[in-house]
């Protein structure tokens, strides 16, 4: 039984056709049988003919088929599972990242650490349909997307979506949005998809909600690109990054572009953008974990209306919002290359971590000849990392200075801290995930010698997208409250880190996009008022506990 107050503000934004609650909840109708997005230009169904469903695999458990009209499946996910930190939400952070199709429920279940049925159970008490019919709803969605947005062949679109036959395939397309294949490609081909001997190109547009800071984003992530690994292009109106990446069924890449809608006109500077993704891979079966891996790179299943609506309130984060409207947590492509990313970035600023991880990854990564522009390495996995990188006790330098000649010229301390971690990673005595709870992340990586609360916080936030964490003892979180005025310069260190811990406690639930504006301020020159002049570079944040 519905909430009767949460079904009549649901019901009020299906009558206002309010775009922003898409992909937050779907509409289904019992005299028709068919569910909708909220903003659905379909005449609005009476009240009582109308249940709420949180996702769509619980429609379709109910017996009812998308909307041909509206296609619900068309757009972002819910922000909700970065907001829950419960079992179900957990569930589905790994389910939208391709972690069913690849495991298998009991695949999915062992990394939440849970037995199958348990999940199952949860999974339906919580969202109306269990693990499998989720995971099947997300192949369908992707399917769509293939269909509409390439030409593969129909059968590789079944795979490539994570179908395991072309029969199954068929009948999900059927059941789900009352079609077959060919006529929801219908004309909605683009004549972009190529075949290499060895990779597959495949151009695929991301939806998101509006607004979004493309600028913002593609900059954070520019000052922190390892060489090789990473490649990003900030050229005019238009925004380019790329990566590599180490995928289940081999290596691959992916390049992502941000375009203004209307190059013409200045909205790009309020967060109207398009944004396509290419890819490249060794199999067909890793377009869903490189579909999720990007959304999760830029957070594009945030919403950013009520984050900048919220965040608006405080007075000195409102000209900040206004200036950077939309703002994203960028994300994380690879879990476990963050870790040690986190790691090497402690206490240095963010020019010298990026200039460490390239020299690790020049010495120790894989090469990876890609066909975008900038990119021929992966990232060294930790196993690599253990055998390429040796314990100070065994060399020369073990008096904690740094070795040239070594892969991190970094002082002993923070080598055995790096070595530490990667061990526990290639163990799996440390497991680091999407799907992991945040409090049971803290406590892992701060159980490791040399891994403090800074660093458990900043991979939270980067690996979880957690909205509402918060960095204590980040010096540069202190320059720009200082800089927007949240902050008197004249406290001591430990007192304004207080002070600010305090004055953050009124950004929550989003106390991390409250991070960000304030990590934009601390990198721009000289006032609040130039916070939001993209071309600022983040090298300048001051030295302290920062962010690699």
């Amino acid at each position: 039984m519905q909430d009767t107050a949460q079904f009549q503000e649901r019901y009020r934004a299906v009558q206002a056709r309010d775009a922003r609650f898409d992909g937050q909840f779907v509409t289904a109708v019992s005299s028709t049988g068919i569910y909708c997005r909220p903003s659905c230009p379909a005449r609005t169904p009476k009240p009582e003919n109308v249940d709420f469903f949180l996702t769509s695999a619980a429609a379709h458990e109910a017996g009812y088929r998308a909307c041909r009209r509206c296609l619900p499946e068309a757009v972002p996910g819910t922000p909700e599972w970065n907001l829950r930190t419960d079992l179900a939400a957990r569930a589905m952070r790994l389910i939208r990242e391709g972690a069913a199709d690849a495991d298998g429920v009991d695949g999915l279940s062992a990394r939440l650490g849970y037995s199958s049925r348990h999940l199952h159970r949860t999974m339906v008490a919580e969202l109306g349909a269990g693990p499998t019919a989720l995971a099947r709803a997300h192949r369908a969605q992707i399917a769509r997307t293939l269909l509409c947005g390439t030409e593969l062949k129909i059968a590789d679109v079944a795979f490539a979506a994570g179908f395991g036959s072309v029969r199954q395939f068929n009948d999900t397309i059927r059941e789900v949005f009352d079609a077959t294949p060919g006529s929801i490609r219908g004309r909605s081909q683009t004549p972009q998809t190529s075949e290499g001997s060895e990779t597959l190109h495949l151009p695929l547009r991301l939806p998101m909600r509006e607004p979004f800071d493309a600028p913002g984003v593609f900059e954070f992530l520019a000052a922190r690109a390892v060489a090789g690994v990473e490649s990003v292009e900030l050229r005019g109106g238009t925004l380019r990054y790329a990566r590599t990446l180490r995928l289940p069924h081999g290596p691959g890449a992916v390049e992502v572009v941000a375009e203004p809608r209307d190059p013409a006109s200045d909205h790009h500077r309020h967060g109207h953008w398009t944004l396509t993704m290419r890819s490249e891979l060794s199999s067909l079966a890793d377009v869903p974990a490189a579909v999720g891996a990007t959304r999760r790179l830029f957070d594009l299943d945030a919403d950013p209306q009520a984050v900048d609506a919220a965040l608006s309130e405080d007075a000195q984060l409102a000209p900040l919002v206004a200036a950077a409207p939309g703002i994203r947590l960028p994300g994380t492509a690879d879990p476990q290359e963050y870790v040690t990313r986190a790691i090497i970035g402690q206490q240095i600023s963010v020019a010298a971590a990026r200039t460490h991880l390239s020299r690790l990854t020049e010495r120790l990564g894989t090469p990876w000849a890609s066909t975008f522009e900038g990119l021929t390495t992966l990232f060294p996995t930790p196993r690599e990392i253990l055998r390429g990188v040796p314990d100070p006790a065994d060399s020369a330098a073990a008096d904690g200075s740094p070795d040239p000649d070594r892969p991190l010229r970094l002082p002993a301390r923070s080598v055995r801290t790096v070595r530490r971690a990667a061990e526990a990673l290639s163990t799996g005595e440390l497991e680091v995930h999407s799907g992991v709870a945040q409090e049971s992340l803290r406590e892992r990586l701060t159980a490791l010698p040399g891994i403090g609360r800074w660093t458990a916080a900043y991979l939270a936030l980067r690996v979880l997208g957690a909205p509402d964490d918060w960095m204590t003892g980040d010096v540069a979180l202190l320059a720009g409250a200082t800089k927007a005025g949240a902050l008197d310069p004249d406290l001591p260190r430990p007192a304004a880190h207080r002070a600010l811990e305090h004055h953050a406690r009124r950004w929550s639930p989003w106390r991390s996009y409250a991070a960000l504006h304030l990590w934009q301020v601390a990198a721009s020159p000289a006032s609040h008022d130039s916070a939001s002049d993209h071309s600022a570079s983040h090298d300048v944040a001051p030295k302290g506990p920062d962010h690699g």
